[in-house]
């Protein structure tokens, strides 16, 4: 004997096929006995409504995607648990409460499995200006935020990170520790982040004096590529004492490069970084990074997303970071 059918139950049930579907979809109204005889009656002839016909009907699969153009070697870490894990486990809980699936998606729309796929929205970590993720969607019609404002794009709804502020705070942490020449590592991406952390940088170094060393950096080599270009810039300039990493996987490089040439830290170096993840807490030294309260923007992305599919469009802000000084900028007793 094949599957039972709606037919089938709603045969069984004395009614409609129509009141059954209304009775699964919630689309119009059905006397909440009818829906509850409906439903057990579903249960004990091992019916399951078609989650195809039901997305037909309603213009929803009931899946949004999560996903970010961020190379592997930045967004992941010790573990794999990094920056884009972390939002992923907050996003996918907050969706799960909401009986949404959350579905992690490759970095390139090239990958094969776009050509299947189809999500009701999409949230964006920490996309570049132009991104080739937004162009893809867009042109599917699929509804975007992002976590991280998307560069030339204020029309997209946004969880602002606020990263101007965040490299602020860890620039003024550095200076306070009494750092006279500090220089920053950045992502040469066109994130906002990127972006704004240099906007503080420049001007940091407009109000504190010294000499701007800002080494702009390929995400894509991750911790290798600063690992090398911290050696050199060490070696050739002995008067910096104090690093400001945009990026986690850039600061351990830049740890790897002192320790090597001898530095001791914090005594004659002092590092700091942006995100408070594995990699700042199994640093030796451990490394002052910020709790950018990533649970809250991933349910904060939710919210927005769900408002996008309802054709609400919205930027909200990001809590202020708080820092989280450890031995790496001051010795910690």
């Amino acid at each position: 004997m094949g599957k039972p059918t709606i037919s089938d139950l709603a045969k069984a049930a004395g009614v409609s096929v129509t009141t059954v579907s209304h009775a699964f979809s919630g689309r119009r109204h059905v006397d909440p006995e009818t829906r509850k005889t409906i439903h057990a009656l579903a249960e004990q002839i091992g019916y399951h409504p078609s989650s195809t016909a039901r997305a037909l009907r309603s213009g929803r699969t009931g899946t949004i995607a999560l996903a970010s153009s961020m190379p592997f070697a930045v967004a992941a870490g010790p573990s794999r648990l990094g920056f884009l894990m972390e939002i992923a486990a907050s996003a996918a809980m907050s969706a799960l409460t909401r009986d949404l699936a959350l579905c992690l998606i490759p970095p390139h729309p090239s990958a094969q499995s776009y050509g299947t796929a189809d999500f009701d929205g999409l949230i964006l970590i920490e996309p570049m200006r132009d991104d080739p993720l937004v162009a893809h969607f867009e042109q599917r019609k699929t509804p975007i935020v992002s976590i991280g404002t998307v560069p030339g794009r204020p029309d997209i709804p946004a969880v602002d990170l606020q990263s101007f502020d965040t490299a602020t705070l860890l620039l003024s942490h550095l200076a306070q520790t009494g750092c006279r020449q500090i220089a920053a590592l950045v992502g040469a991406s066109s994130r906002t982040s990127q972006i704004e952390s240099v906007l503080a940088y420049d001007a940091f170094v407009t109000n504190h004096g010294g000499a701007v060393t800002l080494l702009r950096l390929d995400e894509a080599q991750g911790e290798d590529i600063a690992y090398h270009e911290t050696l050199r810039l060490l070696r050739d300039n002995r008067d910096i004492d104090g690093i400001f990493a945009a990026i986690d996987a850039f600061a351990t490089g830049a740890v790897r490069a002192a320790l090597e040439l001898g530095l001791s830290i914090p005594g004659q170096l002092r590092l700091a970084t942006r995100y408070d993840g594995l990699r700042a807490k199994l640093s030796q030294p451990p490394l002052t990074a910020v709790n950018l309260h990533l649970p809250t923007l991933a349910e904060e992305a939710i919210h927005l997303l769900l408002d996008r599919i309802e054709g609400k469009s919205r930027v909200v802000h990001a809590p202020l970071p708080d820092l989280i000084i450890r031995q790496s900028s001051v010795a910690v007793a």
